[in-house]
């Protein structure tokens, strides 16, 4: 067998013949925009979620700056944003004129370092932003223990269906926001949600994600004057999810649990598997208070006894037809923000390290069994 002919991607979203057929009925019926099918989506997010109300939207970037306009965050506000994130958990901070203030990482968990965040809390700190990174919820108790009287936005992106405590990611704090992309455990292409049980954000998300109307496209139209346009009492945006994107939501959302279910699968699989190599660490977390939600599997290459650094294990496992990605990247790192906030990588060892060494092997609902069995072989060969 020669191994240059495997070809194991990073991530492989589920759709076929049951989305196809899901789309017809806006094609058919013409309503094309948001309407009917992203509400009954919403209603079924909603209700898996633990939460009552939940708005879809373009994306979950677009989710967080609604979060935080519906917080009222603006100029001479801070929002504390983990260092170790994508780069748009920090840039809907800016899009609001508020300042970014990082705050450390856990190199076990991924998630925020609580001790660091007790040092990063001003008396100009609106709001936190705890990631639920790869799926495995924030420690919000902790969180909620350190800042008790501000305002808790979950970045959610990866956690569709996780749950801390026994409850459901997107409920844990005052707002929550998802994410549908293709490599998120369910999608609708593009995509995302915000939940709250909040019923005042509620009304304002609700008209900040459709212009600021005061109702709706599907409630104007099918009210018994549609000719009357909305009020307007609010600047809002246009981050309206489409029916279309709705139609397959609803298709997959009522899938999701049983993909998590497989994946927990074969996360177990790698854990026991891999547990024998030394310099490989596997994701650490208490299973009887999280359930993780894997929309990724990220380990850690120990860099002083892994045999090679990891980025030349990408290489050497992208040779062989495996697919791997760093876990994310340190978003005070990154060229822009290191310049506008003037920042060391030192700065945040925590989140410095698992930028330099994490590394996301396959795990998604389109791998075989020998897929996974291929991939095992390949990292316990590396001498």
């Amino acid at each position: 067998m020669e191994l240059t002919k495997r070809n194991i991607q990073i991530s492989l979203p589920v759709t076929g013949e049951e989305e196809w057929q899901a789309t017809k009925e806006p094609l058919m019926t013409g309503w094309l925009t948001s309407g009917p099918k992203v509400a009954e989506f919403e209603k079924l997010f909603a209700q898996r979620h633990q939460v009552k109300h939940a708005f879809a939207v373009t994306s979950a970037t677009t989710a967080l700056h609604l979060a935080l306009v519906a917080l009222n965050i603006g100029p001479g506000d801070e929002v504390i944003v983990p260092a170790f994130t994508w780069v748009s958990t920090a840039n809907v901070v800016l899009y609001c004129n508020a300042t970014v203030v990082f705050v450390d990482v856990d190199p076990i968990t991924f998630n925020i370092d609580c001790n660091d965040l007790k040092k990063r809390i001003t008396s100009k700190t609106k709001a936190i932003i705890p990631v639920h990174l790869f799926g495995l919820c924030a420690d919000i108790d902790a969180i909620k223990k350190v800042a008790p009287n501000i305002a808790i936005v979950e970045d959610g992106a990866c956690a569709a269906g996780a749950a801390y405590k026994g409850k459901s990611a997107g409920s844990l704090g005052d707002i929550g926001c998802f994410s549908f992309h293709p490599r998120k455990s369910v999608t609708t292409g593009e995509g995302g949600m915000v939940t709250t049980n909040n019923d005042e954000l509620a009304d304002l998300i609700g008209m900040l994600r459709n212009h600021g109307a005061s109702v709706s496209e599907e409630q104007r139209h099918k009210g018994p004057k549609p000719y009357i346009l909305p009020d307007f009492n609010l600047m809002g945006f246009n981050y309206r999810m489409t029916d279309l994107q709705g139609a397959v939501g609803v298709v997959q959302i009522k899938k999701l649990d049983r993909f998590i279910d497989e994946r927990e699968k074969w996360a177990a699989y790698y854990d026991n598997e891999l547990s024998g190599i030394s310099w490989l660490r596997t994701p650490q977390f208490d299973k009887t208070i999280y359930k993780h939600g894997w929309q990724s599997y990220v380990t850690y290459v120990d860099p002083k006894t892994s045999p090679i650094n990891r980025n030349d294990l990408m290489e050497y496992l992208q040779q062989r037809g495996i697919a791997t990605r760093p876990g994310t990247h340190a978003v005070h790192m990154l060229g822009f923000y290191a310049q506008k906030y003037n920042i060391l990588p030192t700065d945040f060892p925590g989140a410095q390290a698992v930028n330099d060494n994490s590394m996301s092997i396959p795990l998604h609902n389109r791998m075989s069994a020998e897929d996974f069995d291929y991939i095992v072989t390949i990292l316990k060969s590396i001498k």
